[in-house]
């Protein structure tokens, strides 16, 4: 068996095992489920001890909806380095005649998608998206900057049989924005709590210089200059392969790229800088299932404390 049959074998086994413990309901599209309850509720407790570790630091919270302003998506070049993994959102816009042409290739079982336009809002890529232009209208930050915890579903047009590799997924993320000297500081500080709070869970976990998926030949290139710029991090866990680990949390150094494009000041006019912190709540409760087992009362007392105190 070759590699890459050998990696699809284990990540279609730890998906079936998911779904025959009721823990991932299969929806029919790779990469699309429902969660059950007790999934849910180690999504939630694991959003608490974040809470624990980051809440008193004063970040503003705020929870997003999983699309976003369509103007502010173009405007934020995301197109421009990952088109293979956005996700518009189009809908009916006919008449009466555009509507039987509609169910006249449904019953005939027509491609009827060509009929539906674009609307005003596009998926979520990525929590921290949302929050950039609401920033900006408010002014220049002030000294100290600004801190958020945002959190939202996210999507990301990329089906597999992994059910690390979700196609709708959530994000817990704190962002900071300011000087270059705040934004590396608070990278550096969720640098350190990732690994105490991932060790605290008894997972086995490396963290390494990454590079985002850019797309195309001009992405090889700002793959390469992100990796020796050492602007992304990732906190990696084996979930399906000791190979090619997961990435649990990503710690990313932005830079001014945000503040140029949405026109964020710091108080004294500057360009702000921006980074952040990403917690891919699924992966993490994937990879508690897969080093703890699939019966979360049998998890280890010292874990189950971590959790659920």
């Amino acid at each position: 068996m070759s590699a890459d049959a050998s990696l699809q074998a284990a990540q279609a086994a730890f998906r079936d095992d998911l779904i025959a413990h009721g823990l991932l309901i299969p929806m029919g599209v790779d990469g699309l489920y429902g969660r059950s309850g007790v999934f849910e509720d180690v999504i939630e407790r694991f959003n608490d001890l974040v809470t624990r570790h980051g809440g008193n630091d004063g970040a503003e919270i705020m929870r997003f909806p999983p699309a976003i302003n369509r103007q502010h998506f173009e405007e934020s070049d995301y197109l421009k380095s990952f088109p293979q993994l956005a996700g518009t959102i189009h809908s009916f816009m006919g008449n009466d005649r555009d509507h039987a042409a509609l169910i006249e290739k449904l019953l005939k079982k027509e491609d009827w998608t060509p009929g539906q336009k674009a609307t005003q809002v596009v998926m979520t890529p990525a929590a921290c998206y949302p929050l950039y232009p609401v920033l900006a209208a408010r002014g220049h930050l002030p000294a100290n900057g600004a801190l958020s915890d945002v959190y939202s579903y996210c999507f990301r047009h990329e089906p597999s049989i992994d059910p690390a590799r979700m196609q709708l997924f959530r994000q817990r993320e704190y962002v900071r924005v300011g000087t270059p000297e705040q934004v590396m500081a608070f990278r550096q500080l969720w640098i350190d709590r990732g690994q105490a709070i991932m060790s605290a869970l008894d997972v086995p976990l490396t963290v390494d210089v990454a590079n985002d998926p850019f797309f195309g030949r001009a992405g090889r290139m700002l793959a390469v200059n992100q990796r020796d710029q050492t602007l992304k991090f990732e906190l990696l866990i084996p979930i399906t392969s000791t190979e090619k680990p997961t990435a649990c949390l990503s710690f990313n150094y932005h830079q001014d790229h945000f503040g140029h494009v949405w026109n964020i000041r710091t108080h004294d006019g500057g360009t702000a800088h921006t980074a952040c912190v990403g917690f891919g709540v699924e992966r993490i409760a994937l990879a508690l299932f897969k080093y703890h087992g699939f019966d979360v009362k049998a998890w280890p007392q010292a874990v189950r404390q971590q959790l659920w105190g």
